[in-house]
């Protein structure tokens, strides 16, 4: 899909089948997941036994790698799951609150790098901001990582519980259906960024 500024700003695809890109960025450890659900079970009430993860995991990029290096690995890779699964949305955690300005940006540009991968291949954007993901996948705004990963693990059946940068992308992709429901019903609003 050629990139121009009306696809840019599509609203929420209604095709057959919603699959969402999830990402968790970080300059050395991006998480990231695809997640889909067909429109017949989007009708019905969300729960995470009706959602399937076609793939999640983490960009790893090494310490000695330069901070420009990590951005451009994170943007290929990126695309590279849009090219290869084709998602209907993309879903981000919003920035947390960070105490140090450096770690601020650093963070800020690792999020741009895969803002950018999603917004030129036409995709709508979303974010969630952390506590509302926590809050939707494990029922509490304040939860751990680790009960975020238990809860993922347990609601999508995976044989394994994911690192905890893939587990949050993959929480973020379940918020994202949660929230697509709540708009279907009209009783909440989806914003994209």
């Amino acid at each position: 899909m050629e990139f121009t500024p009306q696809n840019a700003l599509q609203r929420p695809s209604t095709s057959q089948v919603d699959r969402v890109l999830a990402v968790d960025p970080s300059l050395r450890g991006t998480g990231y997941a695809v997640l889909e659900r067909s429109a017949t079970n989007s009708q019905k009430a969300s729960s995470g036994n009706q959602v399937r993860a076609l793939t999640w995991g983490v960009i790893r990029n090494p310490p000695n790698l330069l901070q420009s290096g990590c951005l451009v690995a994170i943007h290929e890779r990126i695309q590279a799951l849009i090219l290869e699964f084709t998602p209907t949305a993309a879903a981000f955690e919003a920035v947390i609150f960070v105490q140090s300005y450096k770690t601020a940006i650093v963070l800020g540009c690792a999020r741009g790098a895969a803002l950018l991968a999603a917004a030129s291949r036409g995709l709508p954007v979303f974010e969630y901001a952390p506590r509302r993901v926590k809050q939707a996948v494990v029922g509490r705004g304040g939860a751990e990582k680790a009960q975020v990963a238990f809860m993922v693990r347990a609601l999508l059946g995976l044989s394994e519980t994911p690192p905890a940068d893939a587990a949050d992308a993959l929480a973020v992709g379940l918020t994202h259906f949660q929230a697509l429901d709540r708009a279907r019903l009209q009783v909440g609003d989806m914003e994209q960024i």
